[in-house]
């Protein structure tokens, strides 16, 4: 940026070897794991929003903005979307003070973030957006989910009658007893209460999605169809998840044994 704006006349990031990528271990959940942690969902409030968690790949964003009008349990499929917060600022005259009071010693004196904290605070605000990549895409329903979902649908209906008033119509598939949208924060709190519940070790909520790119791969999906269900930008992307799949190249071994000597 300096070098455009003219403050330099060579760019030095240029003059140095970038550093080797690594990429982090994916780490997902064992078949049972994720039998468990289902069963013990199915007589819970919302308990679908973990069998869309397994079942579709979605991103913890994607799945808590899920609106029913985007949902087609007749032919099997949803659209999706995004909801996420507006970033917070500063509403107070002096930032700088202000994450003073709530900064311990390890901020330095020109912090200006945490805006979230100001008592003044702005933004914040709930909003859909386009999916990571900036694509909406259809992700087809699995079947045994279908009758999940019409079940939640009808309960959510029993919940929005004896709200009246109270209740704020966002078309949340899953959302609060007013119908207000679930803080992601209560969202990775009722995992980690699931996974206690169900004797699954600790583990990430984004592990469910590395667990249905794992189980697709697994049923012999292909890699290009997996990359399309999860909404990946690159099928590099999605080729991250190939090397745990030992399953399948045991049965590749298996076939290239059939095809050499019968």
């Amino acid at each position: 940026m300096a070098q455009r704006r003219k403050l330099i006349g060579v760019n030095v990031a240029t003059m140095i070897d970038a550093p080797t990528h690594v990429d982090t271990e994916i780490e997902p959940l064992l078949q049972e794991d994720a039998r468990a942690i289902l069963a013990k969902a199915d007589v819970l409030r919302n308990g679908p929003r973990w069998s869309v968690a397994f079942a579709l790949g979605l991103r913890q964003a994607e799945a808590l903005g899920i609106r029913w009008k985007y949902v087609d349990l007749e032919k099997g499929q949803l659209r999706v979307f995004q909801l996420k917060r507006r970033g917070f600022a500063h509403g107070c005259e002096d930032p700088v003070a202000c994450v003073g009071t709530r900064h311990k010693d390890t901020c330095g004196p020109d912090c200006v973030g945490q805006a979230r904290y100001c008592p003044e605070r702005l933004g914040g605000e709930w909003e859909f957006r386009k999916p990571k990549g900036r694509k909406t895409r259809p992700v087809p329903i699995p079947k045994p989910l279908i009758p999940l979902l019409k079940a939640h649908k009808a309960a959510q209906s029993a919940e929005r009658l004896a709200a009246g008033s109270a209740w704020e119509d966002w078309d949340l598939v899953f959302c609060r007893s007013d119908g207000r949208p679930i803080d992601p924060r209560d969202d990775w709190g009722a995992w980690q209460t699931l996974l206690k519940a169900a004797g699954v070790p600790p583990a990430r909520l984004h592990d469910a999605r590395h667990t249905a790119a794992t189980l697709l791969l697994e049923q012999g999906v292909d890699i290009r169809v997996v990359q399309e269900i999860l909404g990946h930008s690159s099928l590099a992307v999605t080729k991250r998840y190939t090397h745990v799949t030992s399953r399948l190249a045991v049965d590749a071994a298996d076939r290239m044994g059939k095809a050499l000597w019968g």
